[in-house]
């Protein structure tokens, strides 16, 4: 069993939803076969706290987008963009198959850029069952907390198999993205993919990409460039997977724990 993806490391041109999702169509329009297409987090407006003037209702138009795309290409895709629904303001990762849509909102915000001050945090993780895998995907600051994403086995059964980052995060700080999203990888036994975006955005930050996509031994598999805007395709083989757990079943001795709000 395999899982052809296909992930996106953009320029995300600031707060300009119609500039981002034409050059999208185009990269896109570009691609071959994927089961599954991964985007930046808030792919078509930057890491922008204007949340009152970005923010798309639910569903909105970008939303209806990525299910436009996910018919024509026959397959998934996912990112995240702001979206308000029912009042509040959500960095929502949307995550798109055909007509099913299910949606996982950052649990962990950015207090150094002040995002609580924007958004609401999301409470709940989503496992995505999809041919066969089970997927955790989550956003950025989320990778800071290991505990959140952490996996567990109970007989023989994971939580997840691939786990997803989608991300804003500065290049000042790259070193710790890499090395952060290569230990999600080992801790969790599972294949773990970071996928960043590149350039600058409305505040002079910049962003060099470093997109990773790690194996569950923390071997790289991804040939993406620093500060290129570029995609990546990999096909994730699970019976790998399933051989390396059955070899060495880590999780099994892991400290049980639960989380509590």
């Amino acid at each position: 069993m395999v899982l052809k993806i296909t992930a996106l490391q953009t320029n995300i041109f600031w707060e300009n939803i119609d500039k981002n999702i034409n050059d999208l169509n185009k990269e896109i329009d570009t691609l071959g076969e994927s089961d599954l297409i991964i985007l930046p987090e808030m792919f078509t407006t930057g890491f922008s706290m204007n949340a009152i003037k970005l923010a798309e209702e639910h569903p909105g138009k970008t939303l209806k987008w990525m299910q436009e795309i996910s018919a024509r290409k026959s397959t998934m895709i996912l990112g995240s963009i702001p979206v308000k629904d029912d009042g509040f303001y959500y960095n929502r990762l949307y995550i798109v198959n055909g007509g099913e849509v299910q949606f996982y909102d950052k649990k962990h915000l950015f207090t150094m850029a002040k995002e609580q001050d924007s958004y609401s945090s999301g409470k709940t993780k989503i496992i995505i069952k999809y041919k066969g895998w089970k997927i955790l995907p989550l956003i950025c600051y989320d990778l800071r907390f290991p505990i959140w994403s952490r996996n567990s086995v109970n007989n023989n059964s994971y939580d997840y198999d691939i786990l997803i980052y989608i991300a804003n995060w500065p290049a000042k700080r790259s070193s710790a993205w890499v090395d952060l999203l290569k230990a999600r990888a080992i801790e969790n036994s599972c294949y773990t993919l970071g996928i960043n975006r590149v350039g600058f955005d409305g505040n002079g930050i910049e962003y060099d990409g470093k997109s990773r996509i790690f194996d569950y031994l923390g071997n790289r598999l991804d040939n993406f460039q620093p500060n290129k805007a570029m995609n990546s395709r990999i096909v994730l083989e699970k019976a790998l997977l399933e051989e390396y757990r059955k070899k060495f079943p880590v999780l099994e001795d892991a400290d049980p724990f639960k989380l509590i709000d």
